[in-house]
């Protein structure tokens, strides 16, 4: 049996994976594929992408993206979430702050340098028309942290999945003044080149399998009540969220790519251009 390990954030768009592992779906295919719940998010699995401490990482498309251009010697092998990851803009609930507006020039909380929370503060930035140069962070680790910095008042806002952060609306700890959709599709699926080379039969039979469970996710009986409980969600959000949610089981194009590096070097997240090649296998 072939031991791969696996690394994503525990968020809804990942229970896909926890079925097929808790109903042997990679052990029948001879695969035991070992999951590792990353909080932090994407730049804490880049970091261990580039270790070795995690094989394959389900991730921010902006953030491997960066992250492979900048020498991580992974691929993206698939494009995992087709659709766009929606980020609230949060404040603490006792914030003077009303609109995105007010923020500009303001401290925002970040997971870690590098991670989704900080690119998407540019991307906001740059549609908001405010100087990306002006942008101030205070790293915060997780949620918890953010929850921690707010209230304290060492960071004055927070951006992170809307679905997710809506428990602590509804608590009366936040408050979401506004949205950020990705402006592409929110998450991949990267693989370390050792493995690729070492593992392609492997990994096909992986992407695969994740591929057939995210196929007929939407149609598994009680799904979103089963979402609700896991991820302390209320069933009419889950509901939402589903409706916006698909799932691909498609590479990343070329195009896709392009349009992804563009936005990034345009907002100086990037300072070159990576090859197709460079960034993307396709298996």
């Amino acid at each position: 049996m072939t031991t791969i390990k696996i690394a994503g954030v525990p968020e809804h768009f990942n229970l896909p994976w926890h079925l097929a592992i808790d109903n042997n779906e990679f052990e029948q295919q001879n695969i035991n594929l070992q999951w590792t719940d990353v909080p932090e998010g994407t730049g804490k699995m880049c970091q261990m992408l580039r270790s070795g401490e995690t094989d394959i990482a389900v991730i921010l498309t902006e953030g491997i993206v960066k992250d492979i251009v900048a020498g991580n010697p992974s691929k993206i092998v698939q494009v995992y979430v087709d659709s766009p990851l929606i980020w609230g803009i949060h404040v603490a609930e006792k914030s003077p702050y009303k609109t995105i507006s007010d923020l500009e020039n303001k401290k925002c909380a970040i997971s870690r340098v590098g991670s989704g929370s900080q690119l998407m503060a540019y991307v906001n930035a740059g549609n908001q028309n405010w100087n990306t140069d002006d942008l101030q962070f205070e790293i915060i680790n997780t949620i918890d942290g953010a929850v921690e910095a707010l209230t304290a008042g060492t960071a004055d806002y927070f951006m992170w999945e809307r679905f997710m952060t809506k428990p602590l609306v509804d608590k009366g700890v936040f408050r979401r003044v506004g949205d950020c959709p990705t402006p592409w599709p929110c998450f991949v699926i990267a693989v370390r080149e050792e493995i690729l080379e070492q593992h392609p039969e492997v990994i096909k039979t992986i992407l695969d399998t994740i591929n057939k469970k995210t196929n007929s996710f939407k149609n598994i009986p009680n799904i979103e009540e089963a979402l609700a409980t896991k991820y302390h969600q209320k069933t009419v959000d889950i509901q939402e969220w589903m409706a916006l949610t698909t799932w691909s089981q498609n590479p990343l194009s070329k195009n896709l790519l392009n349009n992804v590096q563009n936005q990034l070097f345009q907002l100086k997240i990037i300072d070159k251009i990576g090859t197709f090649e460079e960034i993307v296998k396709t298996l």
